[in-house]
């Protein structure tokens, strides 16, 4: 068998998948969570960038530089399948479309990109829950030992 044609299924298999890319507003900054498939254990890079009047801004990166004016404002957060920008004082000057671009190392099928247009009258305030449970595993502990505290009650009564 030809081993060329065995190739592209095995690099399909090792891509990183961008499945959602979502923005909200947290106080007065910007959140822009973009959720991933890992298909790798490789190191994953990343790059926040804002296209406004057809110009491209670096905002954050670990691909390449970010520019200044936005670089001393962002920071990036890393959990399992998602990474995460928070752009500080966010203004409508800060509106445009927001891209985010994920590459694994060693990856050869190219970058993922996704981008979702930000304006800030649209954005949706960040659910607070979100941010007390990074992981739902709090989550289900706490809906498990409902059941649990209800018996309890029952019982001293």
């Amino acid at each position: 068998s030809n081993p060329l044609l065995s190739l592209p299924v095995l690099q399909a298999a090792h891509c990183q998948m961008i499945k959602d890319l979502s923005a909200c507003l947290l106080g007065q900054n910007l959140r822009v969570d973009c959720r991933y498939e890992n298909k790798t254990d490789n190191p994953l890079t990343y790059e926040f960038s804002i296209t406004k009047d057809n110009r491209k801004h670096v905002i954050h990166s670990t691909i390449s530089v970010s520019e200044n004016i936005y670089r001393s404002r962002a920071n990036v957060t890393m959990h399992k399948n998602l990474v995460c920008l928070y752009l500080q004082s966010f203004t409508t000057s800060d509106e445009g479309i927001y891209m985010c671009e994920l590459k694994a190392t060693n990856d050869y099928t190219g970058n993922q990109i996704k981008n979702i247009t930000v304006i800030k009258d649209k954005l949706e305030k960040c659910a607070g829950f979100s941010l007390l449970i990074q992981n739902t595993s709090w989550l289900l502990l706490l809906l498990l030992s409902l059941p649990l505290l209800q018996a309890v009650d029952f019982v001293s009564l």
